[in-house]
């Protein structure tokens, strides 16, 4: 069995530690330590044996310990790039959480260490581990939906108060100095933008030329809970993403493609491309085969490049605006945005931003520089 450590086991973590009882189940891997800033429960453990627990300074030592194989890395997005670093030097391939880091220079230690010390990098953006993506890809490439003008992507959602305070880092564009960068655009909904660019066949460094932000919050919160963006690819295609955590329950977030002979439309948590549902691979099952047995990494670094090129413009976008209590609906735990789903879903069909879509709330946006010119 592949030994593993888990960094982060709280929070989204929690989804992690129920993998890796299944996993465990099949016999494919050991949880042979946790590590995280408190200690982790007994009965979350169940399944999964008495794993040998350490904090997270002390992770090159618990993988050194432990002879763990595989990091998995889900601690707050500001520790990626120190966390990651120290893994990979320790010996350790990783599985880190969306989004890889909060900055471009930070991906790009990580880029760096995984260089250095040859071990592989996988990143947890589970959707791009779906057969959805080339299918459809496959489909533009046949011709099938005519010339490509584009692609929209829509996400409404709703999310309590408490979601903005479950942690110190919730809902902050930068904590005690370090960017976090935890908006709806680069969190939440961060899967969106990395399918579309995925589909595009624009995921490496160099592949964004520019991106427009329209950023906003409902809640008071840094960050934004509410935001739309195109992308201006280096081909010339575009993407615009519009994405809310203020609407009424939940709908499943999609894209769809803009051709002129056809669109195309694929819903991205569900793995459904125009009514045929594809499979998907687990991220950390491919990461074990591919120590195993030298199988290709599905979501290696490299391949989301252009999403930090894009959570990099948001990193440098001026902070998001407020959007007054008279544009929403107060509910005792949330905040609504009345209408907000329909916006979103008319952005992805216009291919539009807020601003364009006449929102009273929205402001003009802001063109924001080249990423690759935007470093610091």
């Amino acid at each position: 069995m592949t030994r593993v450590v888990l960094a982060g086991a709280y929070g989204h973590g929690r989804s992690h530690l129920e993998n890796l009882r299944r996993l465990t189940a099949q016999g494919l891997v050991e949880l042979a330590g946790v590590c995280d800033v408190r200690p982790v429960e007994a009965e979350w453990l169940h399944g999964l044996g008495s794993p040998a627990q350490a904090h997270p300074d002390d992770l090159a030592g618990l993988v050194e310990r432990t002879g763990a194989e595989i990091t998995i890395l889900c601690t707050p997005i500001n520790t990626h790039a120190d966390l990651a670093v120290t893994a990979l030097r320790a010996g350790s391939h990783l599985l880190l959480e969306k989004p890889p880091a909060a900055s471009l220079a930070a991906f790009e230690r990580i880029a760096a260490a995984v260089g250095e010390t040859g071990l592989a990098c996988q990143v947890g953006f589970q959707s791009l581990g779906s057969a959805a993506v080339p299918a459809l890809r496959e489909l533009i490439a046949s011709g099938g939906l005519g010339e490509v003008r584009g692609i929209g992507v829509a996400g409404a959602w709703e999310r309590p108060a408490e979601y903005f305070t479950r942690s110190s880092w919730s809902g902050r564009r930068r904590l005690d100095g370090q960017d976090v960068v935890d908006g709806a655009l680069t969190n939440p909904f961060a899967h969106a933008t990395a399918t579309a660019l995925a589909v595009a066949g624009a995921e490496e460094l160099g592949s964004v030329a520019s991106v427009e932000l329209e950023l906003f919050h409902a809640n008071p919160i840094e960050a934004d809970d509410t935001a739309a963006a195109r992308i201006r690819l280096a081909d010339g295609r575009a993407i615009t993403v519009a994405v809310t955590l203020c609407a009424t329950g939940r709908s499943e977030p999609y894209l769809i493609v803009h051709g002129s002979a056809g669109t195309a439309r694929l819903t991205y948590t569900t793995d459904d491309l125009d009514g045929t549902v594809h499979p998907r691979a687990n991220l950390l099952e491919n990461l074990v085969e591919h120590v195993r047995t030298g199988a290709e990494l599905l979501v290696p670094l490299a391949r989301t490049g252009a999403f930090m090129e894009f959570m990099e413009a948001v990193r440098l976008a001026p902070d998001p605006l407020p959007i007054s209590d008279g544009h929403q609906t107060l509910h005792p735990d949330r905040r609504e945005l009345p209408g907000i789903r329909e916006l979103t879903d008319l952005s992805a069909e216009r291919m539009a931003l807020f601003s364009e879509l006449g929102t009273p709330w929205a402001a003009a946006p802001e063109p924001a520089a080249a990423p690759g010119a935007a470093r610091g």
